[in-house]
């Protein structure tokens, strides 16, 4: 038997931006009704390759078909016609806009100037959202809506426009395993539907979990195509990077070190209640649990951004009573936040500008003034000691990939000189290798005798960082666990129960 022509075929695709080679003879093929994952390191060209087909970035060489025709040359409007939609990982939604609007807003953006009917909007909303058998209020806010619903709204417009085939970026990189769950589930309606989707993730265990195939790229190449039950992570990352990488289990006893941060009875209604623990110097401490399980909110006040409504902190011995995050700052607590674009860093400013935002006040000179060359330094050194790739200091952090956004965020911090550090889902949005990366940097850290707070809801990436692990459900701490000494899919078991 013969198998279907595919519903998208890419023939020699080339891709120049003047001297730089981003895509180079690619060949590729998606099939109708296919779930296929598309894998790389950033800036291996997987931004490129769906740019390409959305019509944003004409091909220099090659040929693009759908359902055996040829179609350039594409626009992003004659793609979206032809069926491909693209949910970005910003999802490029309209936070001041409702569900519904944001879902029929395409359906009004060509053809013949009309009214707009609202009653129509919100019709084709509820009709979309059935389809996906998920209830959301279509005249709630999009700006109020949490991230798992924005990416449900954000599909649910592709699909009022007709989708045959989307393109997911990154679409579970700021979700919790339990809404990662829903989001496959809908994937796997979608399939049902015979609609073709293209997910693109540094998560290789959803890849291997959601995926018939599995397109790997490398520095502007397609390094092959295969079915997904011919390979397993390690060789998905070893083809991903060319290197052999593992994760082991790294937990110390850390028992003896003195204490460094202590934790006793801490409560805020409503976010986390009579939570103690006690962190030692250079140990690294894993949080995890579900959404809701106040793990954010919980750091939120570590580092003097809420206070707590009863309980204690106290590092070093001595009691502490913040009533801002700069006093935490001056205490010698950091905090890296999950949302690196929002409040990680500042993208349209420079990356040296970024790496001293939390020791300006160190740097002043003479009549206030931060020299030149002092600032530069400082930036320089961190580039260096942490290796983040830049074209410049003068650079603006939005140019970088999410690795060395992550990597910038750090340097900002450890320029600081914590006695604490709290990283809150350090990796979401870094591939694989950089993920390596950072988790170097936390055991370097702990080694110089920092006090390290990761929170987390993988625990491959728990087990790959830490020395004990706290288990956190409706705001309390249930258990405690050490890597190795619990199998990583039971900690899941119970995480999940």
């Amino acid at each position: 038997m013969t198998e279907p022509a595919p519903f998208l075929r890419l023939s020699g695709v080339t891709k120049r931006f003047g001297g730089v080679l981003a895509l180079q003879g690619i060949d590729w093929d998606v099939r109708a009704g296919e779930v296929h994952c598309l894998v790389g390191e950033n800036g291996c060209g997987k931004s490129t390759l769906i740019k390409t087909v959305a019509g944003v970035h004409p091909p220099t060489e090659g040929s693009v078909e759908i359902e055996g025709k040829p179609v350039l040359p594409l626009t992003p409007a004659r793609a979206r016609a032809l069926g491909i939609q693209v949910i970005f990982q910003d999802l490029s939604l309209f936070p001041n806009l409702s569900v519904a609007e944001n879902i029929a807003v395409e359906s009004h953006l060509e053809g013949v100037v009309r009214p707009v009917s609202y009653a129509g909007m919100r019709a084709l909303a509820e009709r979309v959202l059935q389809r996906l058998d998920f209830t959301l209020d279509p005249t709630a806010l999009v700006g109020d809506l949490s991230v798992a619903e924005r990416q449900i709204v954000a599909i649910c417009r592709g699909l009022a426009a007709s989708a045959r085939l989307i393109f997911m970026d990154e679409p579970t990189a700021s979700l919790t395993r339990a809404e990662v769950d829903r989001l496959l589930a809908i994937v796997a309606r979608l399939k049902r539907d015979g609609i073709a989707v293209v997910f693109v993730s540094h998560r290789l265990d959803e890849v291997v979990e959601i995926a018939e195939r599995v397109t790997v790229m490398r520095d502007g190449r397609k390094v092959g195509t295969w079915p997904v039950g011919e390979v397993d992570q390690r060789r998905i990352a070893n083809l991903m990077t060319g290197l052999d990488i593992s994760h082991t289990v790294v937990a110390r006893d850390m028992s003896a070190a003195p204490p460094l941060l202590e934790v006793k009875n801490l409560s805020r209604a409503g976010e986390y209640a009579d939570v103690s623990f006690t962190l030692r110097r250079g140990e690294v401490l894993g949080i995890t649990g579900l959404l809701g399980a106040g793990r954010t909110e919980l750091a939120l006040s570590l580092f003097g951004m809420t206070r707590p409504e009863s309980g204690t902190i106290a590092l070093e011995g001595r009691t502490l009573a913040f009533k801002s995050n700069r006093d935490a700052v001056d205490a010698g607590i950091a905090y890296v936040s999950e949302d690196r674009l929002s409040l990680g860093v500042i993208l349209r400013q420079s990356i040296s500008d970024n790496i001293i935002l939390a020791v300006m006040n160190d740097l002043r000179g003479r009549f206030g003034l931060i020299p030149p060359a002092r600032r530069r330094k400082l930036a320089q050194d961190w580039v260096d000691r942490l290796s983040i790739k830049i074209g410049g200091l003068d650079k603006a952090v939005g140019t970088l990939s999410g690795g060395n956004q992550q990597r910038v965020v750090l340097a900002k911090w450890l320029a600081a000189h914590p006695k604490v550090l709290i990283l809150d889902s350090p990796t979401v949005g870094v591939d694989i290798k950089n993920k390596k990366g950072i988790y170097d940097v936390v055991a370097d850290l702990a080694r110089q005798g920092v006090g390290v707070i990761v929170i987390s809801d993988e625990v491959s990436e728990i087990f790959a960082t830490c020395d004990r692990v706290l288990h956190m459900r409706a705001g309390r701490i249930v258990e405690e666990a050490i890597p190795g000494r619990i199998d990583e899919h039971a900690l899941e078991e119970r995480i999940y129960a």
